[in-house]
């Protein structure tokens, strides 16, 4: 047992330097399964965007069917990440994410998996920046990829698309990444699960359906008084469990909350962007699901280099200053995205890109290696679970 008690294999013994290399060689092995892991995830959260139109056209689909058929993803993944994520640190998190036919119970599993073969902090920064790379890129990539298949096969083909590339991840995790789950297996905290799938479940639900209800209708306050009434129970209990599935905790720490905050706000805000920049290429600028998922590449590329850079920077500067930054620009760029209209030409747009990228990478890798820095080794699911970014899986076709 290690001294954070995680199960490692034992080794032969082997001189100094050959080990080191094989365990650096053993370490991004795992960071090349676990990456495109997430990858998966994120893709599958925007893949769809560009063939809203085609089934409009095609299956004669309303406004609101086309939010369902975008956010029953988004609603099933909010309301179980925190359950997920719980059983991924009692029952193993390499199985779970393996077994996870589901996202959310594999996006948990990735980062706390990569913060257990990463423990030293550098290393664990460069991992948690290809990470956020890998993650933010995914939710731009989603529509190039959604793009290409929509010109050479049929709608259907953005949802079968996942189904061989995450059977391809699980062979690659399975292969490569080490066992890994909190050695003390807690009991289950029952309670715990059905209050934060039940609180969970109805704050997205709300949050999906407001513009069609009204943000002041009855139902909607109904909704969110609901959802929050739930979700207080679940911290009253949690705090009161001597095994809790959250350590709720955590959010005493101020670094710990505004770094939860900060991805929060980022992903919410690439999201939204996405969303609404491929209706608006292809409904106002009359381009081609293809043509409009190329138009996306500078907001993927901006958001691989920043995450990138974002997370060597902070390492040296401070997360703060970097998180900070990040934030500033990402407030710049969504009040330039403000001003578009019908008649913005795309050097513009494809300047808010760039801006709101670099802004995204800047805020959500550091953030997170923030968290990760901050949350008790034997359980990173914890952290990793309360810092979701429910703007990321409460789509942005809920917004007014």
């Amino acid at each position: 047992m290690t001294p954070e008690g995680e199960t490692r294999p034992t080794t032969k013994e082997v001189p100094h330097g050959e080990g080191e290399i094989r365990a650096l060689a053993r370490r991004g092995l795992a960071l090349a399964a676990l990456c495109p892991a997430a990858l998966v995830i994120s893709l599958d959260t925007t893949i769809v965007n560009v063939a809203l139109p085609s089934l409009v056209r095609q299956l004669h689909a309303s406004t609101t069917n086309l939010q369902w058929v975008v956010d029953a993803y988004s609603l099933v993944f909010a309301a179980l990440i925190l359950t997920a994520g719980s059983l991924g640190d009692r029952l193993g998190r390499k199985g779970t994410l393996i077994v996870g036919l589901g996202a959310a119970l594999i996006f948990p599993a990735t980062l706390s998996l990569l913060s257990n073969v990463f423990t030293e902090r550098a290393e664990r920064a460069r991992a948690i920046g290809l990470w956020g790379a890998t993650t933010g890129v995914g939710i731009a990539m989603g529509p190039i990829v959604g793009g290409w298949l929509l010109e050479h096969f049929w709608w259907g083909s953005v949802f079968l698309f996942m189904a061989p590339v995450a059977a391809a991840v699980a062979i690659g995790v399975a292969l490569v990444v080490p066992l890994s789950r909190d050695p003390r297996t807690p009991p289950v905290d029952w309670a715990g699960l059905a209050l934060s799938s039940a609180g969970m479940g109805a704050l997205v639900f709300t949050i999906i359906e407001a513009p069609d209800w009204g943000w002041g209708s009855g139902r909607t306050i109904v909704g969110f008084v609901t959802s929050v009434a739930v979700l207080a129970g679940f911290l009253l209990v949690e705090r009161r469990r001597r095994h809790p599935m959250l350590d709720v905790g955590l959010f005493t720490n101020p670094r710990f909350t505004a770094a939860s905050g900060a991805v929060t706000v980022a992903f919410f805000a690439l999201s939204g962007f996405i969303f609404l920049v491929s209706q608006f290429f292809q409904f106002l600028k009359a381009y081609s699901p293809l043509a409009t998922s190329i138009r996306l590449l500078p907001v993927a590329g901006s958001v691989a280099v920043a995450s990138l850079v974002g997370t060597r920077l902070a390492v040296r500067a401070g997360n703060k200053l970097v998180v900070t930054s990040g934030l500033i620009l990402l407030s710049g760029a969504l009040l330039w995205i403000s001003t578009a209209s019908g008649a913005t030409s795309y050097l513009g747009i494809a300047g808010q890109m760039i801006l709101l990228g670099i802004g995204m990478g800047l805020t959500s890798a550091p953030a997170t290696e923030a968290i990760m820095g901050v949350a008790p080794r034997r359980r990173p699911g914890s952290a990793r679970r309360s810092t979701t970014p429910l703007g990321c899986w409460a789509e942005p076709s809920a917004l007014p």
